[in-house]
């Protein structure tokens, strides 16, 4: 069964830092893409930082230039580098991934999968 869980998420002061971990397990054969989003209260849920297998990226206006995406696609493990922190990055942060499964030996589908989330909470 394919997992999506996250981690890393806490208080932290105005102008921190914290760094999210989102780990993939099951019959990954690929991550085709791994995508950050968040939620904050009474607010839809909107796209923070995308990354691609060919390590092309794409992040939202308001967190370009202070947050980071990578992935390991060895380890299937992707990160989410947060700097210079604002109140206004409060939110649950959920990963999402675009998968290729291996349902048996040579044979794959491509699936997608979200992570529960984990709570940031930026004090000023």
């Amino acid at each position: 069964q394919v997992q999506l869980v996250e981690s890393g998420g806490g208080l932290v002061q105005a102008g921190g830092s914290l760094r999210l971990s989102c780990v993939a397990s099951g019959n990954i054969f690929n991550i085709n893409a791994m995508a950050w989003y968040r939620q904050a209260p009474g607010k839809e849920r909107e796209l923070v930082a995308r990354m691609d297998d060919t390590d092309i990226t794409n992040y939202s206006d308001s967190v370009r230039g202070r947050f980071t995406i990578s992935i390991d696609h060895r380890k299937n493990v992707g990160w989410l580098q947060m700097d210079s922190l604002k109140p206004e990055d409060t939110a649950v942060y959920y990963c999402f991934g675009d998968l290729r499964i291996e349902i048996r030996l040579g044979q794959h589908r491509q699936e997608e999968h979200w992570g529960r989330g984990t709570q940031v909470t930026v004090s000023s």
